[in-house]
């Protein structure tokens, strides 16, 4: 019994250097900034090698790669996602422990023996065998699917990135349709006002003061249409960035998304599932359900638990002994583990491959769309280019009388509306290459010309 007070101290003791709980009191306040934050970011922490090499200066405005990194740095969901990463990677951590060993301590004292009666005990001390056989495979499940966790961050950081380029081209574009639909709209307005101005004098018929009018009502529809998709673009930017929707950061700059190389781009679908981080994370996936189902597998054996004790009965007598606990694989066999994990096993297989399948597809798709695009934008470009030349010598003939208010009317809105056509095809060739950009997985074979400039 002289060893029972050590026990009783290893016991005692044994939890000193243990974790403890502080309390994390939730708030009850939005904590978005209103205005852009003066972040020190690392370029070690960025997801793609352009952004790494890119400064990040907010005090002259936000360019397209620095909207890109704010939102890498402070997107609400991505932080979100890095808290899951940490769980991931502290299961990992468990994974890897050993189990504890077993003390069992039982006393028993006689209530009625003789003289020579004396207090027992039973001390016992046991270990879960079993657990060391599959320690191995759980311990790489986990690990592997520590991987998995961080390669779909990896991913959902692509996509934020993506989503900010995208938001960032849009805001692009629809500025510039403003400030297209602003100068229709000035030219519109003067012209009502001469005509206003004649009609009044009486030089001038009520019906071509209507059709002013009816022209400039018309620009302001659009224009009334632009602010409100730039009001919805601004916050959905506003969000992504981790901003207050009432933010107005300042956007500096061009899309630089120049031409893509089709060839090059089809050249590296090869390559495809070594580069991207949602097939590199299904793939990592996949190796930690191996190691499940081979865990199950193995757990389909007889546990053993073994365990050594030393009694003292009533009577004085002291024992050593020593136990095994060995379970009798008839009716269960973990064979209901089994299949689960095997045909879990044989999902994540078929995932994988319709992901491939699908990313393939959808690259081609991009590339032929982008084909389609470009010819379309060079044949509304080249059709408003001739517009352009016409409508000078047009609004002579107007103001000279020789051509009337409704020709001359219709000859502008359809300018406007192929310069309107032009912006759009832009903005459309520019949001596939961000997408291209994405689910390539990295920067984009291009080509050493650039698409055509405005007429």
């Amino acid at each position: 019994m002289k060893k029972l007070p050590i026990v009783i101290l290893i016991l005692l003791t044994g939890p000193a250097g243990c974790a403890t709980y502080q309390a994390k009191p939730l708030s009850p306040r939005p904590d978005l900034p209103r205005q852009v934050p003066h972040l020190s970011i690392n370029p070690a922490q960025m997801p793609l090698p352009e952004l790494a090499r890119h400064k990040f200066d907010p005090g002259d405005g936000l360019d397209m790669t620095e909207v890109a990194m704010l939102a890498v740095a402070n997107n609400p969901a991505l932080k979100v996602a890095r808290d899951e990463a940490g769980i991931a990677r502290a299961q990992a951590f468990a994974a890897g422990l050993l189990p504890d060993p077993q003390i069992g301590l039982a006393a028993d004292s006689p209530t009625n023996g003789g003289p020579g009666n004396t207090s027992a005990f039973n001390l016992g001390l046991s270990y879960d065998v079993s657990a060391l056989l599959t320690r191995s495979a759980a311990k790489g499940a986990a690990e592997a699917a520590r991987r998995q966790t961080d390669l779909t961050l990896l991913w959902q950081e692509w996509q934020v990135v993506s989503r900010a380029r995208l938001l960032f081209v849009r805001n692009l574009e629809q500025q510039r349709l403003m400030d297209l639909l602003g100068d229709e709209r000035a030219m519109f307005a003067r012209r009502y006002n001469s005509v206003a101005q004649a009609l009044e004098a009486g030089n001038a018929t009520l019906e071509a003061s209507t059709a002013e009018l009816s022209a400039m009502q018309d620009v302001d529809r659009r224009i009334n249409d632009t602010e409100r998709r730039m009001s919805a673009n601004r916050h959905d930017l506003n969000a992504l960035l981790g901003l207050a929707p009432d933010a107005k950061p300042r956007l500096v700059g061009d899309a630089d998304l120049p031409p893509l190389d089709g060839a090059k781009v089809r050249a590296a679908l090869a390559d495809l599932a070594r580069r991207r981080p949602d097939l590199l994370a299904l793939q990592a996936g996949y190796e930690s359900q191996e190691l499940r189902f081979r865990q199950a597998v193995l757990a389909q054996f007889p546990a053993i638990n073994i365990g050594l004790t030393r009694a003292r009965d009533t009577s004085g007598l002291y024992t050593r002994g020593f136990g095994i606990t060995l379970s009798l694989p008839i009716f269960n066999r973990n064979r209901g583990n089994i299949a689960i994990e095997k045909a879990t096993r044989r999902r994540l297989y078929d995932e994988f491959q319709m992901r491939l399948n699908g990313a393939a597809g959808g690259i081609d798709r991009i590339l032929s769309d982008q084909a389609l695009l470009e010819k379309q934008l060079h044949g509304v470009k080249d059709a408003a280019g001739r517009m352009a030349r016409v409508l000078p010598a047009s609004a002579a003939a107007y103001r000279a009388g020789d051509l009337d208010e409704l020709s001359y009317t219709k000859l502008r809105g359809a300018w406007l509306a192929k310069r309107m056509e032009a912006v759009a095809l832009e903005q459309s060739l520019l949001e596939q290459r961000v997408a291209l950009q994405t689910l390539m997985g990295g920067e984009l074979p291009t080509t050493n010309h650039r698409s055509g400039s405005e007429p």
